[in-house]
């Protein structure tokens, strides 16, 4: 027999293996579309399994038996609307043109014995005479359980019920069914403990891609079995009794916006532990925190916990690709972790590769996702990234805070090219205006910004890291930080930042204002009366004035200015930084100037009455230094607290909106805390060195000292409203400055 060359059959084979891999990934996407149509039954129907298969006949036949094994596990089991083989046949001729497929009849069997426990295997023998031997192989007998051990022939995954012993596992609850594996809750009994454990085909490298992930908040795996022939793996894993986000998010929809809280949280799980025979956490703290928690607070707490897992994964090689509510567990404290790695690539496990493990949930697909599938080659499954993961997580974090999804797709996703250009095309489009106002009505500004950026069509806007959208869902859980970073649309802060320049030179200028004028009215009746002409006097001050204040006003238009530059042209990261730092450290920049400005003033009113040829005595040089130092140092601290505060309540904020600050940060941000002690021990000190100073000099200056001592306690009273406040902003920069 002639044989075909080398490279002929490396070709056949390459083309067998692309085939069976298409195979797959059709198969996949009609299972997830179909279980989808089927989760929302209850409000349009069940849906028809015709309208899910595709138009590739090699396909057509494996992906319509798999629908119909769904169809039948609904309607017998979840759904009570049943529907014989029979029925299928005349429906899908195609069925019995050779030979019956005998998962089919498995399948309504067991289906039929859970919902009707008179029926017997016997009554398929009848029907299905051809088929007897092979079903006798199929169902074992037992007073109990059917026992599977190496060496039993098990068809797939599917066969398996509640009840059986699988290996060292007793299956107790079915947890849930996807495309390519089942779950259930389970006794190990070597261990005698409770596990999750997944079963399915033995194939992929998922038990490798998983070993890679040990974090917090990733369900945890234990190990894997395999029995051999046939061959099915058993992967054990934590159990999670406080049931998926999906459940969340149905409770979601059915509460209205007013309502929501963190304590709906705790709701869900304690009904999914009450469930499950569970008691509740006794004294669990953070459930006593979460229950304090606003919506909006509890969807970025959430949020933060999967970002911080996706990005876990992405930093060892490994792509979720599945993120879904029902791939997200609970805790009984409410701390979810991410699951179902089951469709993830690893890059570190050899001899994977992206395409063998494509898939994916379609509504919750990226765009380039959603093109990868359709198979056009403009998108391949290795182009996807962690920016692809945080694409789905954005999907499900809107679901979650407004109850529905964000995008406007189908009620059933059908699997043809028409449904997935039209959803590609509906993420390239953006979320819908009507969406967006919606949203608004009870969602904070700032959080659906954060989700909007994660969910835009271009991966080149998006955030490039977990990291970044963790940072900014930080910011947004504190009410606080939430309240200065994203104000409501028409508060100050947004009308402030407009007139940043002119504000921080008003905030400068009105103390040093007061100050010189009670200096000049001091000097001019207590000490330049009696030494200096009054003309020589008001050119000297015009002249000191006149070279002062515009010096001043450069310095601080100046400093201002580089702050405006960053945040209206952020072009470079290191711009923004350093702009970040300029916004922390300004307020103690404009005092420092103002400070240095009066005392080479206070030496230069001696020296300049001294070359109008007017003789000054040695005392009223020390006079004139004092009471200058003195207004100068009112002139300083207070222009140090009012400009902080703006800085901290409007520009900083403003900053991190850009991007959010390092250890660099953190460091100004104690820095500023220490000078923000020192400055409120100057503004308390002022009134009393003022009011000693004046004593020292003149009892007969009595209207001096009291001016001085009230207009300062009023002075201090007010300084000392701006020091809290100051030091509440800091504490919540200097809390999202931390790292865990």
């Amino acid at each position: 027999m002639s044989q075909l060359p080398t490279n002929d059959r490396d070709s056949q084979h390459e083309t067998s293996q692309t085939n069976l891999q298409e195979t797959q990934h059709i198969l996949s996407l009609a299972i997830d579309s179909f279980i989808s149509a089927w989760s929302i039954a209850e409000e349009t129907g069940p849906p028809i399994v015709a309208d899910f298969l595709p138009k590739d006949e090699l396909a057509r036949q494996e992906v319509l038996v798999e629908l119909i094994k769904i169809d039948l596990e609904q309607r017998w089991n979840e759904f009570e609307l049943p529907k014989r083989l029979s029925e299928y046949f005349e429906e899908f001729p195609e069925l019995c043109q050779k030979q019956v497929p005998i998962e089919l009849v498995y399948e309504e069997y067991f289906c039929r014995q859970r919902a009707e426990t008179s029926v017997t295997i016997e009554e398929y023998f009848r029907e299905f005479p051809e088929l007897e031997n092979e079903l006798r192989r199929f169902v074992q007998h037992s007073p109990d359980a059917t026992v599977l051990q190496s060496g039993d022939v098990v068809e797939s995954f599917r066969d398996l019920r509640v009840g059986e012993t699988v290996d060292d596992f007793d299956l107790l609850i079915r947890l849930g069914e996807g495309a390519f594996a089942t779950v259930f809750l389970a006794r190990q009994n070597s261990m005698q403990r409770l596990v999750a454990v997944k079963v399915s085909a033995n194939k992929g490298t998922e038990p490798q891609t998983l070993a890679q992930l040990d974090h917090d908040y990733i369900v945890r795996v234990y190990d894997q079995r395999v029995i051999k022939s046939p061959p099915v793996r058993l992967l054990y894993m934590q159990y999670l009794p406080g049931g998926t986000l999906e459940s969340l998010i149905k409770k979601v929809r059915s509460t209205p916006a007013n309502r929501r809280s963190g304590q709906l949280l705790i709701d869900i799980l304690d009904e999914s532990l009450e469930s499950k025979g569970e008691t509740t956490p006794p004294d669990s703290l953070l459930r006593k925190e979460i229950t304090r928690m606003d919506w909006a607070q509890t969807v970025c707490w959430i949020g933060i916990r999967l970002a911080k897992a996706l990005g876990y994964a992405s930093s060892r090689g490994v792509l979720h690709r599945d993120l879904k509510p029902a791939n997200v567990l609970m805790t009984s404290d409410g701390t979810p972790k991410l699951a179902d790695f089951n469709i993830s690539f690893s890059r570190q496990v050899e001899g994977a590769s992206p395409a063998e493990y494509f898939g994916g949930s379609l509504a919750y697909m990226s765009p380039e996702q959603l093109k990868a599938c359709t198979g056009s080659g403009d998108v391949r499954a290795e182009d996807l990234d962690v920016r692809s993961d945080l694409f789905s997580l954005g999907v499900v974090l809107w679901e979650l805070l407004v109850g529905e999804r964000p995008f406007a797709d189908p009620r059933r996703l059908q699997l043809n090219s028409s449904t997935l250009e039209d959803m590609i095309a509906s993420r390239q489009n953006g979320v819908r205006r009507e969406k967006l106002v919606e949203a608004s009505k009870s969602a904070p500004p700032g959080l659906l910004r954060i989700l909007q950026k994660s969910l835009d069509s271009d991966r080149e806007l998006r955030w490039q890291t977990a990291q970044e959208m963790i940072d900014r869902l930080e910011q947004c859980f504190d009410p606080r930080a939430r309240e200065l970073i994203d104000p409501e649309p028409g508060q100050w802060q947004k009308i402030a930042l407009r007139w940043e320049t002119p504000i921080i030179l008003a905030l400068n200028l009105i103390p040093n204002a007061f100050s010189a004028v009670g200096n000049l009215l001091y000097n001019q009746r207590e000490i330049f009366a009696e030494i200096a002409p009054e003309q020589s006097f008001e050119t000297i001050l015009a002249v000191i004035n006149g070279i002062a204040f515009p010096v001043g006003i450069s310095f601080v238009v100046l400093m201002a200015a580089r702050i405006r530059r960053a945040i209206v042209k952020p072009d470079v990261a290191r711009q923004t930084s350093n702009a970040r730092r300029n916004s922390l450290l300004i307020g103690h920049r404009c005092a420092l100037v103002c400070l240095l400005l009066w005392v080479i003033a206070g030496f230069a009113y001696p020296v300049a009455i001294r070359l109008t040829g007017t003789v000054v005595p040695w005392d009223a040089y020390l006079h004139i230094l004092g009471s200058l130092v003195i207004f100068g140092l009112i002139a300083t601290a207070y222009p140090f607290f009012l400009v902080t505060w703006f800085s901290l309540e409007v520009l900083y904020p403003s900053l991190l909106r850009l991007g959010v600050g390092g250890g660099q940060d953190r460091q100004d941000l104690l820095l500023l805390r220490d000078h923000l002690q020192r400055y409120l021990v100057m503004a308390a000190s002022i009134p009393m060195l003022a009011v000693s100073a004046v004593t020292i000099v003149s009892v007969d200056l009595l209207w001096v000292a009291q001016l001085l001592c009230f207009g300062g306690l009023a002075a201090f009273a007010a300084a000392f409203w701006f020091y809290r406040r100051i030091e509440g902003d800091l504490e919540v920069f200097l809390r999202l400055s931390r790292r865990d």
